[in-house]
């Protein structure tokens, strides 16, 4: 497994992780309870993670396919 690869624990550990210290009713975010707005940013923040996971991937694939043998 490469090391970047243990970035995709990171929206796990932020949206299980956090819930305990985010699970207010107040205050509201962008008219969200803060708990809700907690998961929807995680959401979105896994979604980036993954593609930054998706694009070093695709260049050390790059850099191993062009590097001379």
């Amino acid at each position: 497994m490469r090391r970047y690869g243990w970035l995709a624990l990171v929206p796990a550990i932020g949206m299980l992780g956090g819930i305990p210290f985010a699970n207010r009713v107040h205050p509201y975010v962008a008219g969200l309870p803060f708990l809700l707005f907690w998961i929807v940013a995680w959401v979105v923040l896994a979604s980036a993670i993954m593609a930054l996971i998706a694009a070093l991937d695709r260049a050390r694939d790059r850099a191993e396919r062009d590097a001379p043998r």
